[in-house]
């Protein structure tokens, strides 16, 4: 008999015993309705799990971007909800969830999940499980507090998690930023090179391979190794190559330490 293979999970008490949700339907409640009718907006009013069962109906695969900022499971308990359930219990709570959202996900689409350190690291491998380990895109450190904390009582945290899942990382890209004059403005062109303006950036890294670690002559003769500790980003082959195709910077005199230019 062929022996079965084992996959590397998360597991907790009554994993696998997800609750077995007929299809639901979406009932308008006039006392609760405002706004522009024809709006495509929805609010919902009533329990998630229900509500997300609903759109799945109507939505499965055409959702671009999902954001959720679920409960934290600090141990506090706020007016509409307790924020201090068991452990498993919310592991239990959350995974259907994340489950429908994945569904409503088009397959360029993507999930930002807001958490903090209670239950991050718990959540980032179940959602390894459903989404697979090869769409997860990023932690997005958000940072909360801009001092420390003076009353903590072990180290102070400074920082969220929002935790971001692509459907299908191959094909998910994000909406860049529009380049402002700012930016543009940080490149120059002091040796009017044809390929346009640049900026010079550390050749060196902090990473160290004995490799890596070589003198480099500049066009003046003066011999220059990496900082100490550090060693140069490339190899000996790389950089006579880089230096052949005018993208490293010795400098307006030609004697300056090494950079490599970034266009």
């Amino acid at each position: 008999m062929a022996k079965q293979l084992q996959k590397l999970e998360l597991t907790w008490i009554g994993k696998g015993n997800d609750p077995q949700l007929e299809p639901r339907i979406l009932i308008e409640d006039p006392s609760k309705s405002y706004g522009d009718p024809k709006s495509e907006n929805i609010l919902i009013h009533g329990d998630n799990l229900l509500a997300l069962r609903a759109l799945e109906q109507q939505y499965a695969g055409t959702v671009k971007c999902v954001c959720v900022d679920p409960p934290y499971n600090t141990g506090n308990a706020f007016e509409h909800y307790d924020d201090g359930i068991e452990h498993s219990q919310w592991l239990n709570l959350m995974k259907p969830r994340i489950e429908i959202l994945r569904n409503l996900l088009r397959e360029d689409g993507s999930i930002w999940i807001a958490i903090d350190d209670d239950e991050s690291h718990y959540l980032k491998v179940m959602c390894d499980e459903i989404f697979g380990r090869q769409n997860f895109v990023c932690n997005v450190i958000w940072e909360k507090k801009y001092s420390p904390q003076n009353d903590a009582k072990w180290l102070s945290d400074s920082h969220d998690h929002i935790l971001v899942y692509a459907k299908n990382k191959e094909i998910w890209r994000p909406n860049l930023l529009p380049r402002t004059e700012a930016m543009d403005n940080r490149y120059k062109n002091p040796d009017n090179d044809p390929r346009g303006q640049w900026k010079s950036s550390d050749l060196s890294v902090k990473t160290y391979s004995a490799n890596y670690d070589y003198p480099i002559t500049t066009p003046k003769g003066r011999i220059v190794n990496p900082p100490k500790g550090r060693c140069w980003r490339t190899s000996k082959v790389k950089i006579q190559e880089l230096i052949a195709d005018n993208r490293i910077w010795f400098g307006p005199d030609g004697n300056n330490v090494p950079s490599i230019k970034r266009f």
